[in-house]
Protein backbone atom coordinates (compact mmCIF):
# COMPACT_ATOMS: atom_id res chain seq x y z
CA UNK A 1 0.00 0.00 0.00
CA UNK A 2 1.17 3.57 -0.81
CA UNK A 3 -0.10 5.93 1.65
CA UNK A 4 0.32 9.64 1.55
CA UNK A 5 0.76 11.18 5.15
CA UNK A 6 0.37 14.53 5.71
CA UNK A 7 1.11 16.15 9.16
CA UNK A 8 2.27 19.29 9.86
CA UNK A 9 3.85 19.25 12.68
CA UNK A 10 5.99 15.93 11.66
CA UNK A 11 8.77 15.11 14.42
CA UNK A 12 11.38 12.79 14.41
CA UNK A 13 13.06 11.99 17.79
CA UNK A 14 15.97 13.68 17.32
CA UNK A 15 13.10 17.06 17.46
CA UNK A 16 11.50 18.55 20.40
CA UNK A 17 7.56 17.47 20.33
CA UNK A 18 5.58 14.70 20.19
CA UNK A 19 6.52 11.75 17.82
CA UNK A 20 2.82 9.50 17.08
CA UNK A 21 3.19 10.07 13.18
CA UNK A 22 7.04 9.06 12.89
CA UNK A 23 6.41 6.11 15.17
CA UNK A 24 3.31 4.53 12.83
CA UNK A 25 5.11 5.92 9.70
CA UNK A 26 7.85 3.63 10.40
CA UNK A 27 6.05 0.60 11.77
CA UNK A 28 3.86 0.72 8.16
CA UNK A 29 6.87 0.80 6.37
CA UNK A 30 8.27 -2.14 8.13
CA UNK A 31 4.84 -3.86 7.52
CA UNK A 32 5.97 -3.56 3.91
CA UNK A 33 4.26 -0.11 2.87
CA UNK A 34 5.50 2.69 1.78
CA UNK A 35 5.14 6.05 3.27
CA UNK A 36 5.10 9.64 2.01
CA UNK A 37 5.29 12.19 4.71
CA UNK A 38 4.58 15.43 3.77
CA UNK A 39 5.13 18.08 6.23
CA UNK A 40 6.79 21.49 7.65
CA UNK A 41 10.36 22.31 8.50
CA UNK A 42 10.28 24.38 11.50
CA UNK A 43 13.95 24.32 12.53
CA UNK A 44 15.79 27.48 13.08
CA UNK A 45 18.65 25.98 11.01
CA UNK A 46 17.12 26.19 8.02
CA UNK A 47 19.28 27.58 5.21
CA UNK A 48 17.46 26.82 2.07
CA UNK A 49 15.42 28.79 -0.54
CA UNK A 50 12.19 28.58 0.92
CA UNK A 51 11.03 25.28 -1.26
CA UNK A 52 10.29 21.99 -0.98
CA UNK A 53 13.42 19.19 0.12
CA UNK A 54 13.24 15.55 0.78
CA UNK A 55 14.84 13.27 3.31
CA UNK A 56 14.56 9.81 4.90
CA UNK A 57 13.73 9.21 8.04
CA UNK A 58 13.80 5.13 9.02
CA UNK A 59 12.52 4.49 5.57
CA UNK A 60 10.04 7.09 5.44
CA UNK A 61 10.19 9.62 2.40
CA UNK A 62 9.16 12.86 4.02
CA UNK A 63 8.92 16.08 1.94
CA UNK A 64 9.61 19.14 3.85
CA UNK A 65 8.48 22.40 3.44
CA UNK A 66 9.47 25.41 5.64
CA UNK A 67 7.04 27.07 7.20
CA UNK A 68 7.81 28.80 10.69
CA UNK A 69 5.62 28.06 13.30
CA UNK A 70 5.65 28.45 17.09
CA UNK A 71 2.96 28.19 19.88
CA UNK A 72 4.21 32.02 20.33
CA UNK A 73 2.57 33.14 17.48
CA UNK A 74 -0.44 35.34 17.26
CA UNK A 75 -4.24 33.40 16.27
CA UNK A 76 -3.39 35.56 12.93
CA UNK A 77 -0.47 34.50 12.16
CA UNK A 78 -0.63 30.88 12.87
CA UNK A 79 -3.85 30.79 10.81
CA UNK A 80 -1.39 32.09 7.84
CA UNK A 81 1.07 29.08 8.67
CA UNK A 82 -1.78 26.66 8.08
CA UNK A 83 -3.27 28.22 4.75
CA UNK A 84 0.09 28.60 3.91
CA UNK A 85 0.78 25.04 4.30
CA UNK A 86 -3.04 23.52 3.15
CA UNK A 87 -2.02 25.36 -0.26
CA UNK A 88 0.97 23.77 -1.15
CA UNK A 89 1.07 20.56 0.51
CA UNK A 90 -2.40 19.97 -1.98
CA UNK A 91 -0.44 20.29 -5.16
CA UNK A 92 2.50 18.10 -3.22
CA UNK A 93 0.35 15.60 -2.19
CA UNK A 94 -2.08 15.03 -5.39
CA UNK A 95 1.45 14.41 -6.87
CA UNK A 96 2.66 11.84 -5.21
CA UNK A 97 1.15 8.05 -6.47
CA UNK A 98 -0.81 6.66 -3.69
CA UNK A 99 -3.49 4.13 -2.42
CA UNK A 100 -4.51 6.22 0.10
CA UNK A 101 -4.04 9.73 1.62
CA UNK A 102 -4.25 9.38 5.43
CA UNK A 103 -4.33 12.92 7.36
CA UNK A 104 -3.82 14.02 10.83
CA UNK A 105 -5.26 17.16 12.87
CA UNK A 106 -4.14 19.80 14.47
CA UNK A 107 -5.05 21.64 12.21
CA UNK A 108 -8.41 21.30 10.87
CA UNK A 109 -6.38 22.99 7.45
CA UNK A 110 -4.31 19.67 7.48
CA UNK A 111 -8.21 18.41 5.73
CA UNK A 112 -7.96 21.18 2.62
CA UNK A 113 -4.60 19.15 0.95
CA UNK A 114 -6.13 15.65 1.73
CA UNK A 115 -8.99 15.76 0.34
CA UNK A 116 -7.88 17.93 -2.78
CA UNK A 117 -5.48 15.26 -3.15
CA UNK A 118 -7.73 12.15 -2.57
CA UNK A 119 -10.21 13.49 -5.14
CA UNK A 120 -7.56 13.89 -7.71
CA UNK A 121 -6.35 10.61 -7.50
CA UNK A 122 -9.83 9.15 -6.47
CA UNK A 123 -8.66 7.14 -3.73
CA UNK A 124 -9.74 6.77 -0.42
CA UNK A 125 -8.73 9.43 2.87
CA UNK A 126 -8.59 8.33 6.20
CA UNK A 127 -8.58 11.59 9.17
CA UNK A 128 -7.19 11.53 12.45
CA UNK A 129 -8.23 13.42 14.74
CA UNK A 130 -5.79 14.22 17.76
CA UNK A 131 -7.61 17.35 19.46
CA UNK A 132 -11.44 18.30 19.21
CA UNK A 133 -11.31 21.41 17.09
CA UNK A 134 -13.14 23.97 16.82
CA UNK A 135 -14.27 23.03 20.29
CA UNK A 136 -11.26 23.91 22.37
CA UNK A 137 -10.32 27.17 20.97
CA UNK A 138 -13.49 28.26 21.07
CA UNK A 139 -13.71 26.44 25.08
CA UNK A 140 -10.47 29.16 25.88
CA UNK A 141 -12.12 32.25 24.30
CA UNK A 142 -9.44 32.21 21.35
CA UNK A 143 -12.14 31.51 18.07
CA UNK A 144 -14.82 34.00 19.37
CA UNK A 145 -15.89 35.76 15.62
CA UNK A 146 -19.08 34.07 14.78
CA UNK A 147 -17.91 33.63 10.89
CA UNK A 148 -14.60 31.97 12.42
CA UNK A 149 -16.78 29.73 14.36
CA UNK A 150 -18.97 28.82 11.63
CA UNK A 151 -15.82 28.70 8.94
CA UNK A 152 -14.44 26.54 11.86
CA UNK A 153 -17.23 24.18 12.23
CA UNK A 154 -17.54 24.15 8.04
CA UNK A 155 -14.03 22.79 7.70
CA UNK A 156 -14.74 19.94 10.81
CA UNK A 157 -17.99 18.07 8.36
CA UNK A 158 -15.97 19.17 6.00
CA UNK A 159 -13.05 16.69 7.23
CA UNK A 160 -15.00 13.97 8.07
CA UNK A 161 -17.64 13.67 5.49
CA UNK A 162 -14.62 13.19 3.30
CA UNK A 163 -13.07 10.68 4.90
CA UNK A 164 -13.63 6.78 4.48
CA UNK A 165 -12.74 6.22 7.88
CA UNK A 166 -11.86 8.26 11.03
CA UNK A 167 -9.81 7.54 14.02
CA UNK A 168 -9.86 9.29 17.35
CA UNK A 169 -7.36 9.50 20.09
CA UNK A 170 -9.84 9.38 22.98
CA UNK A 171 -13.23 8.40 23.92
CA UNK A 172 -14.73 11.68 24.26
CA UNK A 173 -12.84 12.58 21.13
CA UNK A 174 -15.22 9.63 19.32
CA UNK A 175 -18.29 11.23 21.23
CA UNK A 176 -17.61 14.56 19.61
CA UNK A 177 -17.25 12.83 15.79
CA UNK A 178 -20.59 10.86 16.54
CA UNK A 179 -22.26 14.22 17.83
CA UNK A 180 -21.43 15.38 13.14
CA UNK A 181 -23.59 12.50 12.60
CA UNK A 182 -20.84 10.49 10.96
CA UNK A 183 -21.47 6.51 11.18
CA UNK A 184 -20.22 5.24 14.39
CA UNK A 185 -19.01 1.73 12.72
CA UNK A 186 -16.50 3.82 10.48
CA UNK A 187 -14.73 5.27 13.99
CA UNK A 188 -11.66 3.71 15.32
CA UNK A 189 -10.54 4.97 18.59
CA UNK A 190 -6.46 4.13 18.91
CA UNK A 191 -4.91 6.62 21.92
CA UNK A 192 -1.32 8.14 22.03
CA UNK A 193 0.40 5.04 22.33
CA UNK A 194 4.27 4.34 24.62
CA UNK A 195 7.55 3.93 23.10
CA UNK A 196 8.71 0.92 25.07
CA UNK A 197 11.57 1.00 23.64
CA UNK A 198 12.72 4.60 24.12
CA UNK A 199 12.23 4.52 27.90
CA UNK A 200 14.90 2.22 28.65
CA UNK A 201 16.90 4.16 29.74
CA UNK A 202 20.14 3.08 31.43
CA UNK A 203 20.48 4.33 35.37
CA UNK A 204 23.53 5.88 34.59
CA UNK A 205 22.38 8.12 32.23
CA UNK A 206 19.56 9.18 34.78
CA UNK A 207 21.84 9.81 38.11
CA UNK A 208 24.89 11.58 35.21
CA UNK A 209 21.39 13.92 34.52
CA UNK A 210 21.00 14.27 38.04
CA UNK A 211 23.41 15.10 39.59
CA UNK A 212 25.08 17.35 36.87
CA UNK A 213 22.19 19.85 37.81
CA UNK A 214 23.06 21.48 41.67
CA UNK A 215 19.43 22.33 42.50
CA UNK A 216 18.53 18.26 41.84
CA UNK A 217 20.87 15.88 42.37
CA UNK A 218 19.22 12.95 44.82
CA UNK A 219 16.04 15.38 45.84
CA UNK A 220 12.47 14.23 44.77
CA UNK A 221 11.88 15.74 40.95
CA UNK A 222 8.11 16.49 39.47
CA UNK A 223 8.06 17.25 36.16
CA UNK A 224 5.98 18.90 33.31
CA UNK A 225 7.51 18.66 29.84
CA UNK A 226 5.15 19.85 27.05
CA UNK A 227 3.79 23.63 25.66
CA UNK A 228 3.49 26.18 27.40
CA UNK A 229 0.19 27.38 26.06
CA UNK A 230 -3.21 28.65 26.75
CA UNK A 231 -4.77 25.64 27.46
CA UNK A 232 -2.04 24.08 29.02
CA UNK A 233 -2.48 26.22 32.18
CA UNK A 234 1.05 25.26 33.58
CA UNK A 235 1.41 28.42 36.20
CA UNK A 236 -1.02 25.62 38.34
CA UNK A 237 2.41 24.04 38.45
CA UNK A 238 3.92 26.97 39.52
CA UNK A 239 1.51 27.43 42.16
CA UNK A 240 1.25 24.36 43.54
CA UNK A 241 5.26 24.48 44.01
CA UNK A 242 4.61 27.36 45.93
CA UNK A 243 2.14 25.70 48.32
CA UNK A 244 4.46 22.48 48.21
CA UNK A 245 7.67 24.98 49.58
CA UNK A 246 5.35 25.67 52.56
CA UNK A 247 5.57 21.90 53.28
CA UNK A 248 8.57 20.92 52.15
CA UNK A 249 11.54 22.50 50.58
CA UNK A 250 12.98 19.47 49.47
CA UNK A 251 11.17 18.82 46.39
CA UNK A 252 11.50 20.41 43.17
CA UNK A 253 9.54 20.99 40.27
CA UNK A 254 11.22 21.02 36.30
CA UNK A 255 8.98 22.61 33.46
CA UNK A 256 10.99 21.47 30.24
CA UNK A 257 9.41 23.31 27.42
CA UNK A 258 7.98 26.62 25.50
CA UNK A 259 5.20 28.51 24.29
CA UNK A 260 2.99 31.36 24.28
CA UNK A 261 2.53 31.26 28.42
CA UNK A 262 6.32 30.71 29.31
CA UNK A 263 6.62 34.34 30.98
CA UNK A 264 3.22 34.10 32.37
CA UNK A 265 4.35 30.55 34.10
CA UNK A 266 8.23 32.10 35.26
CA UNK A 267 5.57 35.07 36.50
CA UNK A 268 3.60 33.18 38.50
CA UNK A 269 6.20 31.37 40.22
CA UNK A 270 8.46 34.55 40.68
CA UNK A 271 5.42 35.71 42.73
CA UNK A 272 5.45 32.73 44.86
CA UNK A 273 8.82 33.28 45.93
CA UNK A 274 10.06 29.84 44.38
CA UNK A 275 11.76 30.44 40.90
CA UNK A 276 15.26 28.69 40.89
CA UNK A 277 14.16 27.43 44.30
CA UNK A 278 12.03 24.42 44.32
CA UNK A 279 10.82 25.45 40.70
CA UNK A 280 13.02 25.54 37.39
CA UNK A 281 12.82 26.40 33.50
CA UNK A 282 14.50 24.62 30.68
CA UNK A 283 14.02 25.29 27.21
CA UNK A 284 12.49 22.50 24.77
CA UNK A 285 14.81 19.23 24.16
CA UNK A 286 14.48 16.84 21.57
CA UNK A 287 12.04 13.76 22.32
CA UNK A 288 15.20 10.60 23.16
CA UNK A 289 16.46 13.64 25.78
CA UNK A 290 13.23 13.94 27.51
CA UNK A 291 12.89 9.87 27.81
CA UNK A 292 15.88 10.59 30.45
CA UNK A 293 14.55 13.36 32.39
CA UNK A 294 11.63 11.25 32.61
CA UNK A 295 12.66 7.81 33.90
CA UNK A 296 14.65 10.40 36.30
CA UNK A 297 11.65 12.11 37.84
CA UNK A 298 9.64 10.70 40.84
CA UNK A 299 5.98 11.81 39.26
CA UNK A 300 5.45 13.39 36.09
CA UNK A 301 2.32 15.97 35.36
CA UNK A 302 -0.26 15.77 32.52
CA UNK A 303 -2.05 19.19 32.89
CA UNK A 304 -5.01 21.59 31.71
CA UNK A 305 -7.17 24.74 32.40
CA UNK A 306 -9.80 23.77 34.50
CA UNK A 307 -12.59 23.52 31.24
CA UNK A 308 -14.50 20.06 30.65
CA UNK A 309 -13.77 20.23 27.39
CA UNK A 310 -10.26 19.58 27.65
CA UNK A 311 -11.35 15.79 29.28
CA UNK A 312 -10.52 14.11 26.02
CA UNK A 313 -7.33 14.79 25.52
CA UNK A 314 -4.86 12.33 24.93
CA UNK A 315 -1.71 14.30 25.55
CA UNK A 316 1.54 12.44 24.73
CA UNK A 317 2.96 13.45 28.10
CA UNK A 318 0.76 11.24 29.75
CA UNK A 319 1.60 8.30 27.76
CA UNK A 320 5.25 9.07 28.09
CA UNK A 321 4.93 9.38 31.73
CA UNK A 322 3.49 5.41 31.42
CA UNK A 323 6.20 4.36 29.25
CA UNK A 324 8.62 5.05 31.54
CA UNK A 325 7.34 3.98 34.77
CA UNK A 326 6.58 7.23 36.43
CA UNK A 327 3.77 7.99 38.44
CA UNK A 328 2.09 10.88 36.55
CA UNK A 329 -0.11 13.73 38.20
CA UNK A 330 -3.12 15.27 36.47
CA UNK A 331 -5.62 17.97 37.21
CA UNK A 332 -8.62 17.34 34.92
CA UNK A 333 -11.30 14.63 34.55
CA UNK A 334 -12.50 12.64 32.18
CA UNK A 335 -11.35 8.47 31.02
CA UNK A 336 -7.70 9.55 32.14
CA UNK A 337 -8.44 10.20 35.55
CA UNK A 338 -10.94 7.10 35.91
CA UNK A 339 -7.63 4.99 34.81
CA UNK A 340 -5.29 6.60 37.21
CA UNK A 341 -7.67 5.70 40.04
CA UNK A 342 -8.38 2.32 38.94
CA UNK A 343 -5.00 1.16 38.30
CA UNK A 344 -3.21 3.61 40.94
CA UNK A 345 -0.49 4.68 38.33
CA UNK A 346 -0.67 8.09 39.55
CA UNK A 347 -2.50 11.19 41.61
CA UNK A 348 -5.88 13.00 40.08
CA UNK A 349 -4.63 16.70 42.14
CA UNK A 350 -7.84 19.20 42.80
CA UNK A 351 -7.53 21.69 39.81
CA UNK A 352 -8.34 24.48 42.27
CA UNK A 353 -7.78 23.59 45.90
CA UNK A 354 -3.96 23.53 45.90
CA UNK A 355 -3.44 23.55 49.62
CA UNK A 356 -4.96 19.56 49.58
CA UNK A 357 -3.33 18.95 46.20
CA UNK A 358 0.24 20.22 47.63
CA UNK A 359 -0.62 17.93 50.39
CA UNK A 360 -1.28 15.27 48.47
CA UNK A 361 1.86 15.17 46.49
CA UNK A 362 4.53 15.44 49.55
CA UNK A 363 2.42 12.73 51.02
CA UNK A 364 2.39 10.42 48.46
CA UNK A 365 6.31 11.91 47.32
CA UNK A 366 8.01 10.72 50.32
CA UNK A 367 6.09 7.31 50.12
CA UNK A 368 8.59 5.11 48.68
CA UNK A 369 6.34 2.06 48.83
CA UNK A 370 4.01 4.54 47.14
CA UNK A 371 6.32 5.84 44.31
CA UNK A 372 7.19 2.53 43.58
CA UNK A 373 3.71 0.35 42.91
CA UNK A 374 2.46 3.73 41.15
CA UNK A 375 5.38 3.31 38.85
CA UNK A 376 5.13 -0.41 38.30
CA UNK A 377 1.33 0.23 38.02
CA UNK A 378 2.05 2.51 34.97
CA UNK A 379 4.46 0.65 33.41
CA UNK A 380 1.83 -2.28 33.29
CA UNK A 381 -0.61 0.40 31.88
CA UNK A 382 2.33 1.27 29.09
CA UNK A 383 2.82 -2.38 28.45
CA UNK A 384 -0.68 -4.17 28.72
CA UNK A 385 -3.13 -1.25 26.99
CA UNK A 386 -0.60 1.19 25.31
CA UNK A 387 2.25 -0.16 23.67
CA UNK A 388 2.67 1.53 20.61
CA UNK A 389 3.59 -2.02 18.60
CA UNK A 390 -0.20 -3.66 19.53
CA UNK A 391 -1.71 0.10 18.67
CA UNK A 392 0.27 0.03 15.34
CA UNK A 393 -1.47 -3.05 14.31
CA UNK A 394 -4.74 -1.49 14.95
CA UNK A 395 -3.62 1.57 13.26
CA UNK A 396 -2.92 -0.45 9.96
CA UNK A 397 -6.06 -2.56 9.92
CA UNK A 398 -8.06 0.68 9.74
CA UNK A 399 -5.59 2.08 7.02
CA UNK A 400 -6.41 -1.50 5.18
CA UNK A 401 -10.12 -1.18 5.24
CA UNK A 402 -10.40 2.18 3.81
CA UNK A 403 -8.32 0.91 0.80
CA UNK A 404 -10.48 -2.78 0.66
CA UNK A 405 -13.20 -0.52 -0.07
CA UNK A 406 -11.95 1.21 -3.12
CA UNK A 407 -10.42 -1.88 -4.98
Amino acid sequence: MRIVYLHQYFNTPEMAGGTRSYEMARRLVEYGHQVDMVTTYRQDDYQGDGGWFESEEAGIRVHWLPVPYSNQLSYRKRISAFMKFAFKAAARAAAIKSDLVFATSTPLTIALPAVYAARKQKIPMVFEVRDLWPELPIAVGALKNPLLKWAARWLERFAYFNSERIIALSPGMKEGILKTGYPAEKVEIIPNSCDMYLFQVDSELKEELRWKHQWLQDRPLVIYTGTLGIINGVDYLARLAGAVWQLNQYIRFVVIGDGKEKDRVAAAATKEGILEKNFFMLPRIAKNEIAVWLTAADMATSLFVDLEAMWANSANKFFDSLAAGTPVAINYGGWQKEMLEESGAGLVLDPEDLSASARLMVDKISDDKWLAAAGQAAGRLAREHFDRDDLAKQFEAVLLKAVKKYK
